[in-house]
C-alpha cells in the first residue's frame, strides 16, 4: 500500500500564506482516504495568514545547503521555519511510514521542478521548495498537482 502525504491547502485546508485555500479534488480524496495532511509552513510556526516568500539565491536544495535563504516579500528571513516545517514534514512522513507526497507546486516549500524565482513577479526557475527538497533526499516521491 502507498501512504501518501498531501498539502493542507490542496486538500482545502485554508493555510496558504493569504488564507486561502488551493483545493484540488485529488488531494480532497486522498485525504478522505487517509493520507497525511501537511503545512509545512505553519507546521514550521508561521502564522496564517502571512506575508508571501520565496527562496531567494537558489532553490530549496539550495536552502538546505545553506547557499540560499527564504525572504518574504518585505525582506524578512524567514530561512529557520521553512527549515523546521521541513524537518518537522519528513519526521511525520518517517512516523507514518508515507512513500510520496503530492504537494503544491510553485512553492518555496512545496514546489516540485519549478518554484518562484525570488522577485516576488509571478516569475519560475526549475527547482524545488525547501520541503520537496528535503523529502526527495530522503526517498520520498514528490509530484503536484501540475503533474
Amino acid at each position: 500500500m502507498t501512504l501518501t502525504a498531501v498539502s493542507a491547502c490542496l486538500a482545502g485546508e485554508h493555510c496558504r500564506y493569504d488564507g486561502r485555500a488551493n483545493s484540488d479534488p485529488r488531494a480532497g480524496e486522498m485525504y478522505e482516504g487517509g493520507a497525511l495532511c501537511i503545512c509545512p509552513e505553519c507546521l514550521g510556526g508561521l502564522p496564517t495568514p502571512r506575508d508571501p516568500s520565496e527562496i531567494v539565491g537558489g532553490d530549496g536544495a539550495d536552502v538546505l545547503d545553506g547557499k540560499a535563504r527564504v525572504l518574504t516579500k518585505t525582506g524578512k528571513d524567514v530561512t529557520e521555519a521553512f527549515l523546521r516545517g521541513a524537518e518537522k514534514t519528513l519526521c511525520l512522513c518517517r512516523e507514518r511510514g508515507v512513500t510520496q507526497a503530492f504537494l503544491k507546486a510553485r512553492s518555496p516549500s512545496c514546489g516540485c521542478g519549478v518554484i518562484y524565482d525570488g522577485t516576488f513577479s509571478g516569475s519560475c526557475i526549475p527547482g524545488d521548495g525547501v520541503t520537496a527538497a528535503l523529502l526527495k533526499r530522503s526517498g520520498i516521491r514528490v509530484f503536484t498537482e501540475l503533474d
